[in-house]
């Protein structure tokens, strides 16, 4: 079956963790997707989420895929849950990590939350996401070294760098999916594995415990003394988690 991956706020082709990427794709084709106006993909970044959502599944089925596995990751993993909604039966499992339903705690607040930690970040010389998707612990800041530096690992055609009018965009689409009215998660039927770090600050941790409460066949997995990225600081008990979830 083939996985589809769908990525986070601001997240191009390379942000993409190569060990999951590579540890899924032995026995799967895995398609990484880039959302419209993002790194080399053109157009203009949508401002909802329900339009990403429109996108993917029509390219999806450019592809010629009848059926796929969906990993979303953060706003990814929003994007993820709209076309659980929308398309169904395009869906066999769904992996949402480090994400929450759409009216979601804390999710409107992602930009006051982000924009200090990202100028901490331009001011320590650090990639914001050390401090995003890593808590302050020794233990995380490790990962998030080890994370950081994987991503790197690509050397060759990299995928163009997301610009602040892109970013921009993306974060009127998330805050619009903080505010908007829950929606009836109770009526997907599919497979759901629902994964996080127990101290995710950009999507509260609270929302995946929601998400597991309100997907009625759903599993939730949730790392300690990890953030937003607990599935990067985990990668890999999270890709062995995710290979015994899909061949089940």
């Amino acid at each position: 079956m083939p996985v589809v991956m769908l990525n986070h706020w601001g997240a191009n082709l390379d942000n993409f963790d190569p060990p999951i990427v590579t540890g899924l794709a032995p026995d799967r084709p895995v398609y990484a997707m880039n959302y419209r106006g993002i790194g080399a993909s053109g157009g203009e970044p949508p401002l909802t989420v329900a339009a990403m959502a429109a996108d993917m599944v029509a390219a999806i089925r450019a592809l010629g895929l009848e059926q796929v596995d969906l990993i979303g990751f953060s706003l990814g993993g929003f994007v993820a849950q709209q076309i659980l909604l929308d398309a169904p039966d395009l869906v066999r499992r769904a992996i949402l990590a480090g994400t929450g339903p759409a009216g979601g705690v804390g999710i409107g607040k992602v930009g006051s939350v982000s924009w200090p930690l990202i100028l901490k970040g331009l001011l320590t010389f650090r990639d914001p996401k050390t401090y995003l998707f890593f808590t302050a612990s020794r233990q995380s800041h490790s990962a998030a070294k080890a994370f950081l530096n994987r991503l790197k690992m690509r050397k060759a055609d990299r995928d163009k760098t997301v610009g602040l009018s892109a970013f921009a965009r993306q974060l009127k689409a998330i805050e619009a999916w903080g505010r908007q009215a829950p929606q009836p998660l109770e009526t997907i039927r599919r497979p759901v594995l629902v994964a996080n770090g127990d101290h995710d600050i950009m999507v509260p941790t609270e929302n995946s415990r929601e998400l597991a409460r309100r997907i009625s066949n759903a599993d939730l997995v949730l790392y300690p003394d990890a953030g937003h990225g607990g599935i990067f600081q985990y990668h890999e008990a999270f890709l062995e988690k995710v290979r015994a979830f899909l061949a089940a």
